[in-house]
Order: C-alpha cells, then structure tokens, then sequence
C-alpha cells in the first residue's frame, strides 16, 4: 500500500510541474524572448536614425535624396530589416538655416545649386515614422506594437564642401 502512494504521489508531482510550466514558465520565457526582440530593433532604429543624421550633417544636400538612399542601403541588421529598407518606415530629411536677426532655425532652401558652397544649410533633423513592430506578435495574431517616431537633429559640420577651394563633394 505505500508503494501505492508514492507512485500517486509522483504522478501528482508531474502534473502539477506541467501545469506550472504551461502556465508560467512557458508564456515568461515567450516575454522575455518578445521583450529581447522589441528592444534589439528599437535599439537598431535608434543607431539607424543617428547615422542617417551624422551622413546628413557631413554631405552634399540635395533634398534629402542622398540621405533616403544612403539609409535604405545601410539598414542593420536586425529581424525587420525589410520594413526600414522600403517597407512602411518612411525616413524623412529637412534641413535648417539659422535667420540672422531672430536666431530661429527656420526650413532651409537652396536656389543656388544642391551641391555648392552655396548651398549649405545650418541644421539637419532625420525622422523615422510608420514603423511598427510585428515580426513575433503576428505567429499569435496579436495586432502590431505602434513604435514612436525616432528622431534626431545634428548641426551641419562641413557637408564636404571645402569653402578655400569651392569644390564639394557629394
């Protein structure tokens, strides 16, 4: 009869280690792994927007057409690579100029030419929007995690043009 019991009792054990299993140890490591996922491409798309800003600050401008392309062929790695390179995150370049008598940054445009040294604006602002998070939420048909808008602002350091010779670079 206490071999019996033992043997319930062992039974009982496993039960209950795969109800707790099902129910807390599983669903916390799928969090963990969701959490770890979420905050890698958040981290990307920070990094991302920053050297999109710093290849704006030190280049010709032109729009922001060499800045789009220039971040759309430079996308790290990471598991929603397609979605910066030419999905729904959309980038955004505008350029600032300084008004001399107010010292407000104000939209910057350029009649002289794109690349000349003419042609260089005081400040950069890179904006990534549209970007939302879907890559483990859509194996539960959970709807896709909305991420904020990464932004970064830069002053405009040389945009290669070199203002003893006149020449520039694109």
């Amino acid at each position: 009869m206490a071999r019996s019991r033992r043997a319930r009792q062992g039974g009982q054990a496993a039960s209950e280690f795969v109800i707790t299993s099902a129910g807390v140890v599983f669903p916390l490591t799928f969090m963990i792994i969701f959490t770890a996922q979420l905050l890698w491409t958040w981290h990307s798309a920070v990094e991302w927007t920053r050297d999109g800003a710093r290849y704006a600050a030190t280049h010709c401008y032109n729009g922001g057409a060499n800045v789009r392309t220039y971040m759309q062929n430079n996308v790290p790695v990471h598991m929603d690579r397609q979605e910066f390179a030419g999905g729904t995150a959309e980038v955004q370049v505008n350029y600032y100029t300084r008004n001399v008598e107010t010292g407000v940054l104000e939209d910057f445009s350029c009649e002289g030419g794109d690349c000349s040294t003419d042609c260089v604006p005081d400040a950069v602002t890179v904006r990534v929007t549209g970007y939302e998070f879907r890559h483990f939420m859509s194996y539960l048909g959970l709807p896709p995690v909305q991420m904020p808008n990464f932004m970064t602002s830069m002053p405009i350091e040389s945009a290669c043009c070199d203002p003893l010779t006149g020449e520039c670079q694109p």
